[in-house]
Protein backbone atom coordinates (compact mmCIF):
# COMPACT_ATOMS: atom_id res chain seq x y z
CA UNK A 1 0.00 0.00 0.00
CA UNK A 2 1.41 3.40 -0.99
CA UNK A 3 1.78 6.51 1.15
CA UNK A 4 -0.85 8.23 -1.04
CA UNK A 5 -3.38 5.48 -0.31
CA UNK A 6 -2.63 5.53 3.42
CA UNK A 7 -3.02 9.29 3.60
CA UNK A 8 -6.71 9.01 2.82
CA UNK A 9 -7.39 6.70 5.78
CA UNK A 10 -5.18 8.02 8.60
CA UNK A 11 -4.91 11.31 10.42
CA UNK A 12 -2.11 13.49 9.05
CA UNK A 13 -0.42 15.96 11.41
CA UNK A 14 2.06 18.80 11.45
CA UNK A 15 3.73 19.10 14.87
CA UNK A 16 0.75 17.29 16.36
CA UNK A 17 -1.88 19.52 14.69
CA UNK A 18 -4.35 17.34 12.77
CA UNK A 19 -4.98 18.11 9.11
CA UNK A 20 -8.03 15.85 8.85
CA UNK A 21 -10.48 14.20 11.24
CA UNK A 22 -10.26 10.46 12.03
CA UNK A 23 -11.90 8.55 9.19
CA UNK A 24 -12.23 11.70 7.06
CA UNK A 25 -11.38 11.05 3.43
CA UNK A 26 -8.99 13.61 1.93
CA UNK A 27 -7.03 13.28 -1.29
CA UNK A 28 -3.21 13.23 -1.02
CA UNK A 29 -3.06 16.53 -2.88
CA UNK A 30 -5.47 18.21 -0.47
CA UNK A 31 -3.55 16.88 2.53
CA UNK A 32 -0.29 18.27 1.09
CA UNK A 33 -1.96 21.63 0.53
CA UNK A 34 -3.20 21.70 4.12
CA UNK A 35 0.20 20.60 5.43
CA UNK A 36 1.99 23.43 3.60
CA UNK A 37 -0.49 25.98 4.90
CA UNK A 38 -0.15 24.64 8.45
CA UNK A 39 3.65 24.78 8.30
CA UNK A 40 3.42 28.44 7.32
CA UNK A 41 0.75 29.24 9.93
CA UNK A 42 2.89 27.77 12.68
CA UNK A 43 6.00 29.55 11.36
CA UNK A 44 4.09 32.86 11.46
CA UNK A 45 3.24 32.19 15.11
CA UNK A 46 6.88 31.38 15.92
CA UNK A 47 7.94 34.63 14.24
CA UNK A 48 5.52 36.63 16.40
CA UNK A 49 3.40 37.61 13.39
CA UNK A 50 0.33 35.67 14.52
CA UNK A 51 -1.22 35.26 17.96
CA UNK A 52 -0.64 31.93 19.67
CA UNK A 53 -4.41 31.71 20.19
CA UNK A 54 -4.98 31.31 16.43
CA UNK A 55 -5.88 27.68 15.72
CA UNK A 56 -6.10 25.53 12.60
CA UNK A 57 -9.68 25.19 11.36
CA UNK A 58 -11.32 21.81 10.73
CA UNK A 59 -12.11 22.69 7.10
CA UNK A 60 -8.52 23.69 6.27
CA UNK A 61 -9.41 27.37 5.70
CA UNK A 62 -7.08 29.76 7.52
CA UNK A 63 -8.34 32.73 9.50
CA UNK A 64 -8.03 36.21 8.02
CA UNK A 65 -5.35 37.02 10.60
CA UNK A 66 -3.39 33.90 9.63
CA UNK A 67 -3.58 34.75 5.93
CA UNK A 68 -2.20 38.25 6.59
CA UNK A 69 0.51 36.85 8.85
CA UNK A 70 1.57 34.23 6.29
CA UNK A 71 1.81 36.93 3.62
CA UNK A 72 4.05 38.98 5.93
CA UNK A 73 6.12 35.89 6.73
CA UNK A 74 6.73 35.16 3.04
CA UNK A 75 7.54 38.81 2.35
CA UNK A 76 10.17 38.63 5.09
CA UNK A 77 11.71 35.24 4.26
CA UNK A 78 11.49 34.68 0.51
CA UNK A 79 14.15 36.10 -1.76
CA UNK A 80 12.46 36.71 -5.12
CA UNK A 81 14.89 38.53 -7.44
CA UNK A 82 13.68 40.88 -10.16
CA UNK A 83 14.29 39.23 -13.57
CA UNK A 84 16.81 40.95 -15.81
CA UNK A 85 15.90 42.07 -19.33
CA UNK A 86 18.32 39.45 -20.71
CA UNK A 87 16.53 36.69 -18.77
CA UNK A 88 13.17 38.00 -20.00
CA UNK A 89 14.36 37.99 -23.61
CA UNK A 90 15.65 34.40 -23.29
CA UNK A 91 12.36 33.28 -21.78
CA UNK A 92 10.34 34.99 -24.50
CA UNK A 93 12.44 33.39 -27.22
CA UNK A 94 12.01 29.94 -25.67
CA UNK A 95 8.24 30.37 -25.12
CA UNK A 96 7.27 32.42 -28.15
CA UNK A 97 4.23 30.23 -28.75
CA UNK A 98 2.78 31.09 -25.36
CA UNK A 99 2.58 34.77 -26.31
CA UNK A 100 0.68 34.42 -29.56
CA UNK A 101 -2.73 36.07 -29.90
CA UNK A 102 -5.60 34.44 -31.71
CA UNK A 103 -4.20 30.91 -31.31
CA UNK A 104 -6.93 28.28 -31.50
CA UNK A 105 -6.97 24.51 -31.11
CA UNK A 106 -9.61 22.03 -32.22
CA UNK A 107 -9.52 19.21 -29.72
CA UNK A 108 -11.39 16.38 -28.09
CA UNK A 109 -10.85 14.68 -24.76
CA UNK A 110 -11.78 11.82 -22.47
CA UNK A 111 -12.29 13.02 -18.90
CA UNK A 112 -11.81 10.81 -15.86
CA UNK A 113 -13.22 13.04 -13.14
CA UNK A 114 -11.56 13.34 -9.73
CA UNK A 115 -14.16 13.86 -7.03
CA UNK A 116 -13.79 13.94 -3.21
CA UNK A 117 -12.83 10.53 -1.91
CA UNK A 118 -11.52 9.21 -5.23
CA UNK A 119 -8.33 7.14 -4.97
CA UNK A 120 -6.18 8.94 -7.55
CA UNK A 121 -3.65 6.10 -7.73
CA UNK A 122 -6.39 3.58 -8.54
CA UNK A 123 -7.97 6.01 -11.02
CA UNK A 124 -4.69 6.45 -12.88
CA UNK A 125 -4.35 2.67 -13.18
CA UNK A 126 -7.81 2.62 -14.78
CA UNK A 127 -6.93 5.47 -17.15
CA UNK A 128 -3.63 4.05 -18.44
CA UNK A 129 -5.03 1.14 -20.50
CA UNK A 130 -7.58 3.47 -22.11
CA UNK A 131 -4.79 5.96 -22.86
CA UNK A 132 -2.62 3.26 -24.45
CA UNK A 133 -5.60 1.94 -26.37
CA UNK A 134 -6.31 5.23 -28.15
CA UNK A 135 -2.63 5.98 -28.78
CA UNK A 136 -1.64 2.50 -30.00
CA UNK A 137 -4.86 1.18 -31.54
CA UNK A 138 -4.73 -1.64 -34.08
CA UNK A 139 -6.73 0.20 -36.73
CA UNK A 140 -9.71 -2.15 -36.56
CA UNK A 141 -12.08 0.45 -35.10
CA UNK A 142 -13.10 3.37 -37.31
CA UNK A 143 -12.59 5.94 -34.53
CA UNK A 144 -11.22 4.38 -31.32
CA UNK A 145 -10.91 7.75 -29.57
CA UNK A 146 -14.59 8.58 -30.06
CA UNK A 147 -15.58 5.06 -28.99
CA UNK A 148 -13.50 5.36 -25.80
CA UNK A 149 -14.93 8.82 -25.06
CA UNK A 150 -18.50 7.53 -25.32
CA UNK A 151 -17.66 4.61 -23.02
CA UNK A 152 -15.46 6.27 -20.40
CA UNK A 153 -15.66 10.07 -20.39
CA UNK A 154 -17.29 11.83 -17.44
CA UNK A 155 -17.76 14.95 -19.58
CA UNK A 156 -21.03 15.59 -21.49
CA UNK A 157 -18.87 15.85 -24.62
CA UNK A 158 -18.42 12.08 -24.37
CA UNK A 159 -21.76 11.64 -26.12
CA UNK A 160 -20.19 13.37 -29.11
CA UNK A 161 -16.95 11.42 -29.09
CA UNK A 162 -15.26 13.87 -26.73
CA UNK A 163 -15.39 16.73 -29.25
CA UNK A 164 -14.69 20.14 -27.68
CA UNK A 165 -14.71 22.10 -30.92
CA UNK A 166 -12.42 25.07 -31.47
CA UNK A 167 -10.91 26.46 -28.27
CA UNK A 168 -8.94 29.55 -27.31
CA UNK A 169 -6.86 29.65 -24.15
CA UNK A 170 -9.57 31.78 -22.51
CA UNK A 171 -12.02 28.90 -22.93
CA UNK A 172 -9.96 26.54 -20.75
CA UNK A 173 -8.82 26.21 -17.18
CA UNK A 174 -5.25 27.60 -16.99
CA UNK A 175 -3.65 24.22 -16.25
CA UNK A 176 -5.49 22.70 -19.23
CA UNK A 177 -4.57 25.61 -21.51
CA UNK A 178 -0.86 25.25 -20.65
CA UNK A 179 -0.88 21.75 -22.12
CA UNK A 180 -2.76 22.68 -25.30
CA UNK A 181 -1.46 26.07 -26.38
CA UNK A 182 2.01 27.20 -27.34
CA UNK A 183 2.90 23.76 -28.71
CA UNK A 184 3.08 22.20 -32.17
CA UNK A 185 1.77 18.71 -31.38
CA UNK A 186 -1.14 17.31 -33.36
CA UNK A 187 -2.73 13.97 -32.49
CA UNK A 188 -3.22 12.25 -29.14
CA UNK A 189 -0.93 14.00 -26.65
CA UNK A 190 1.83 11.77 -25.32
CA UNK A 191 0.95 12.63 -21.70
CA UNK A 192 -2.15 12.68 -19.54
CA UNK A 193 -3.36 16.20 -18.83
CA UNK A 194 -4.10 16.97 -15.17
CA UNK A 195 -6.64 19.66 -14.37
CA UNK A 196 -8.88 20.65 -11.46
CA UNK A 197 -11.55 18.45 -13.06
CA UNK A 198 -9.50 15.26 -13.25
CA UNK A 199 -7.33 13.37 -15.74
CA UNK A 200 -7.75 13.99 -19.45
CA UNK A 201 -6.71 12.05 -22.51
CA UNK A 202 -6.49 14.77 -25.16
CA UNK A 203 -6.30 14.66 -28.94
CA UNK A 204 -5.44 17.81 -30.91
CA UNK A 205 -7.14 17.64 -34.29
CA UNK A 206 -6.10 20.99 -35.77
CA UNK A 207 -4.19 24.11 -34.82
CA UNK A 208 -4.42 27.75 -35.87
CA UNK A 209 -1.12 29.31 -34.68
CA UNK A 210 -2.27 32.91 -34.25
CA UNK A 211 0.02 35.95 -34.43
CA UNK A 212 3.38 36.20 -32.63
CA UNK A 213 3.80 39.17 -30.26
CA UNK A 214 7.00 41.19 -30.06
CA UNK A 215 9.08 41.05 -26.89
CA UNK A 216 8.40 44.73 -26.21
CA UNK A 217 4.63 44.24 -26.27
CA UNK A 218 4.69 41.36 -23.76
CA UNK A 219 7.68 42.36 -21.63
CA UNK A 220 5.48 42.89 -18.56
CA UNK A 221 3.79 39.48 -18.87
CA UNK A 222 7.17 37.77 -19.37
CA UNK A 223 8.64 39.46 -16.29
CA UNK A 224 5.58 38.43 -14.27
CA UNK A 225 5.96 34.80 -15.38
CA UNK A 226 9.62 34.78 -14.29
CA UNK A 227 8.77 36.40 -10.95
CA UNK A 228 6.14 33.71 -10.40
CA UNK A 229 8.64 30.97 -11.18
CA UNK A 230 11.15 32.49 -8.77
CA UNK A 231 8.48 32.82 -6.08
CA UNK A 232 7.43 29.16 -6.43
CA UNK A 233 11.06 28.00 -6.27
CA UNK A 234 11.73 30.10 -3.16
CA UNK A 235 8.49 28.91 -1.55
CA UNK A 236 9.35 25.25 -2.15
CA UNK A 237 12.78 25.75 -0.60
CA UNK A 238 11.31 27.53 2.42
CA UNK A 239 8.66 24.83 2.91
CA UNK A 240 11.35 22.14 2.72
CA UNK A 241 13.25 23.98 5.44
CA UNK A 242 10.14 24.23 7.63
CA UNK A 243 9.24 20.57 7.03
CA UNK A 244 12.76 19.51 7.99
CA UNK A 245 12.33 21.19 11.36
CA UNK A 246 8.80 19.87 11.95
CA UNK A 247 7.26 16.54 12.97
CA UNK A 248 5.34 15.52 9.83
CA UNK A 249 2.99 12.56 10.03
CA UNK A 250 0.81 10.91 7.39
CA UNK A 251 1.57 13.19 4.45
CA UNK A 252 4.34 13.15 1.82
CA UNK A 253 5.40 16.74 1.26
CA UNK A 254 8.07 15.96 -1.35
CA UNK A 255 5.28 15.02 -3.74
CA UNK A 256 3.85 18.54 -3.67
CA UNK A 257 3.97 20.10 -7.12
CA UNK A 258 3.37 23.80 -6.56
CA UNK A 259 2.22 24.19 -2.96
CA UNK A 260 -0.15 27.09 -2.39
CA UNK A 261 0.22 28.17 -6.00
CA UNK A 262 -2.52 27.07 -8.38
Amino acid sequence: MTIDTLAVHRVARINGVALNAPGESRSPGELRQRACTELLRQAAQSAGLLAASDTASADGVTSEAASVAIEALLERNLNVPEPSEEACRRYHAAHEGAYRTGERVRARHILFAVTPGVDVVALRKRVEPVFLGVRCHDGQAADPFADAARQWSNCPSGEHGGDLGWLSSADCAPEFARELFGHAEVGVLSRLVHSRFGLHIVEVLEREPGVAQSFESVHGAVAMALRQQAFVTALRQYLRLLAGEAVVEGVELEAADTPLVQ
